[in-house]
């Protein structure tokens, strides 16, 4: 059996685990993220990986190598970050300086997307000529695309759905980013506006959306409206047989895949009705970005 170790790398957190060479993840360690400067944050990296070896159940002479879920453009070849807007990283050599702090060389770097997708493409067992699309909705909003089983990267940024231009009614300027008008720290800027109160968190919108409150209906019905025009954007530049929802906003409130489904039939010709059928929360409990990178590290060479 081959195992690895896949590390999860976010802005409010690092997530580390053991994954086995069929996906299955044998144990986690979180820690919170320091993006204070560059070196604050690669020393939560390690941290985690750390406390993960300290309690393993596999030894540390076992572990054939590591995978690591970077946010942002990523040089893979050269193992370098080269730059996130959450992270204090930029052109920051992650890679060597893994390996000589934890003194395992086999080292895969990635999008932290893109090994999320890896997992869910795994997972789903699609037929190679088959489309995937993965799309987080998180502290920020992402996708990632596999067809044949490779990776569409384009030049290297492709993927960043959070960009494109959406038109949004609660905004003071009609044409918003994505991210910027449906992540979860933007809901939650939008509900403290609306709530005149500073306090309010993203979860408090969901649970009041939930007991019929009437701003947080608003609220939703205006994500709901935004991220639709993402999702149909994607529906219709690449036509996919499947698309794969993951990220803590839309796996904590799974309700709204289904009104955004709702939503989407308005916006479908007859040719793209299929996606309706073919559109599901990750199944992968949010641990699809730790997964991912466990297997992309098992099949190294």
């Amino acid at each position: 059996m081959k195992y690895s170790i896949g590390i999860d790398i976010g802005g409010t957190k690092v997530a580390a685990g053991i994954v086995n060479e069929y996906g299955n993840l044998i144990q986690q360690v979180k820690v919170s993220s320091d993006p204070t400067n560059k070196e604050t944050m690669f020393a939560k990296v390690v941290q985690c990986v750390e406390q993960l070896l300290d309690h393993s159940s596999i030894p540390k002479h076992e572990i054939y190598g590591i995978g690591a879920g970077v946010p942002g453009k990523v040089d893979r070849e050269r193992g370098i970050a080269v730059y996130q807007n959450n992270l204090p990283w930029d052109n920051f050599p992650f890679m060597e300086r893994l390996q000589k702090a934890i003194g395992i060389d086999k080292i895969a770097i990635d999008n932290d997307v893109y090994m999320a997708a890896f997992a869910e493409w795994k997972k789903a067992e699609m037929a190679n000529q088959e489309l995937l699309v993965y799309i987080t909705i998180s502290t920020g909003i992402s996708c990632s695309i596999i067809q044949d089983g490779e990776f569409i990267r384009g030049a290297g940024f492709a993927g960043e759905l959070g960009l494109i231009p959406v038109y949004s009614k609660l905004n003071s300027e009609a044409l918003q980013r994505l991210e910027n008008a449906a992540s979860g720290p933007a809901m939650q800027l939008q509900a403290r506006k609306i709530y005149a109160d500073d306090q309010v968190i993203t979860k408090d919108i969901f649970a009041n959306y939930l007991t019929g409150d009437e701003e947080a209906q608003q609220l939703i019905e205006e994500m709901v409206f935004v991220l639709t025009q993402g999702v149909y954007t994607v529906s219709s530049l690449l036509d996919p047989n499947k698309i794969v929802f993951g990220g803590s906003v839309v796996t904590h409130n799974p309700w709204l895949l289904e009104l955004i489904k709702v939503k989407l039939q308005t916006y479908l010709l007859a040719e793209q009705i299929h996606i309706l059928e073919n559109m599901e929360i990750s199944k992968l409990n949010n641990h699809q970005g730790i997964i991912g990178a466990g297997l992309r590290a098992c099949v190294l060479s």
